[in-house]
């Protein structure tokens, strides 16, 4: 007779619905490939009354999800309940020390607290699975600790933010502005009502210092990363990067420099022809550069309710097998701390768009501040716009420090003929 494993779920909205009927319905299947019964014996949520995917059976309800830890029935908390403190914090800290399993799709918390509730779970024998807190339905994290096991990897990198890149495509097939395409995207159900982490990088620097952790078998990042957001990249800007053969995404990169470690987050134009040039829509691409395996793409959808789900049913399997694993894949003490790389010595390419007013002798008085700060021209556009007496200038520079880009930048905003502050967005040569 197979065994009987009790489960809690903190947080019962949309995920923690959807995740309840994908169980029901895949129980059978779930029971033949682990030998054990999963029943969802407790719900936790804000409200009981709210309009829901799943109605709370009154049965399994239990006001305060804190109550989980301590309750003797139970083998594995789910926390659905999101953010990197608060009650989502306590409770996964709590169910740990309670020698109870823990699975959560909370990216921001393990970013945080990854180092304690990793070292929390290896001292109590329990498994902490966190597939879904990264790149929706691809099996990303599984992969680095299981199959890509043997292998030396120096970066990784790619497009974790599937709202974001839903955006910044349909900007560029659809001709749409930014605050249209955030309506569609909103909508679709792709954003989130109040969608600041996403546009902002934040969710994707959570993500980028999970990887990171895991590739590098590395302490995760406790120190703040270079992280740039969309807001500022206009229908414009998409325009320009198509006629000089680039798109724009947002991506993630972790790279491994002189034995440091420089982590970043920020928009890039990258060539058109390029493989995650053509990953567009909601999707999500992960590429993991490593010896002797090469260059390994995950690609997959990482917005909505079925990836996520998908990634919660496959680590509750896991977990269901009998298999205590470590969190990151080695002990937390054998996790090295890694230096960081300075980014005011990162070197790239760039693109920026300057928009000035138009008069003879501003484009000179603009080059020269290039050539003050050391930065050589590869391509400039001059488009004016003699109605409004402006114009915009796109210049391409060659690679050059982030160092003297900032310098650039500064000297730029200065410029009496500079009308607002310039778009400067990294060329990644992928």
């Amino acid at each position: 007779m197979n065994k009987k494993v009790v489960i809690a779920i903190a947080g019962f909205g949309n995920i923690g619905s959807n995740f309840y009927k994908l169980l029901e319905k895949t129980k059978v299947s779930v029971i033949t490939q682990t030998g054990k019964t999963p029943i969802v014996k407790y719900i936790s949520a804000k409200n009981f009354r709210k309009k829901r995917l799943v109605r709370i059976p009154k049965s399994k309800w239990i006001k305060d999800p804190l109550k989980f830890p301590k309750m003797k029935d139970i083998d594995i908390i789910i926390e659905l309940i999101g953010g990197a403190d608060g009650i989502a914090k306590k409770l996964v800290f709590s169910s740990l020390k309670n020698k109870k399993h823990v699975i959560t799709a909370n990216k921001a918390l393990i970013a945080k607290y990854g180092n304690e509730l990793a070292s929390l779970a290896e001292i109590n024998n329990v498994n902490l699975e966190y597939e879904a807190s990264v790149a929706g339905g691809i099996p990303i994290i599984r992969s680095i600790k299981e199959s890509l096991i043997g292998n030396k990897i120096d970066k990784i990198y790619g497009i974790l933010n599937g709202t974001t890149n839903f955006i910044l495509s349909s900007m560029e097939s659809k001709g749409k502005d930014f605050s249209e395409v955030l309506s569609i995207a909103k909508k679709l159900g792709y954003a989130e009502t109040n969608p600041k982490s996403d546009l902002n990088g934040d969710d994707s620097a959570a993500k980028i210092k999970i990887l990171s952790s895991l590739v590098f078998k590395s302490t995760i990042t406790k120190n703040y990363i270079l992280t740039e957001g969309i807001q500022n990249i206009t229908l414009k800007d998409i325009t320009y990067a198509k006629t000089l053969g680039y798109k724009i995404k947002l991506l993630s990169i972790s790279e491994i420099i002189e034995k440091k470690i420089i982590e970043r987050v920020h928009p890039c134009l990258i060539s058109s022809n390029s493989y995650l040039g053509n990953i567009d829509g909601v999707l999500n691409a992960v590429v993991i550069d490593g010896k002797p395996v090469g260059k390994v793409v995950l690609q997959g959808e990482g917005a909505g309710l079925g990836p996520t789900t998908s990634a919660l049913i496959s680590d509750l399997c896991s977990v269901l097998r009998g298999n205590i694993k470590l969190p990151f894949g080695i002990s937390y003490k054998k996790k090295k701390k890694l230096t960081k790389f300075d980014i005011l010595k990162h070197a790239s390419s760039s693109y920026l768009r300057i928009e000035v007013q138009d008069l003879p002798g501003v484009l000179s008085s603009i080059t020269k501040i290039f050539a003050k700060n050391r930065i050589s021209i590869k391509n400039l556009i001059q488009n004016p716009d003699k109605k409004n007496k402006k114009a915009s200038i796109v210049i391409i520079t060659y690679k050059n420090l982030e160092k003297n880009y900032k310098n650039l930048f500064l000297n730029l905003v200065k410029n009496k003929f500079v009308l607002k502050k310039p778009i400067f967005i990294r060329i990644e040569n992928l």
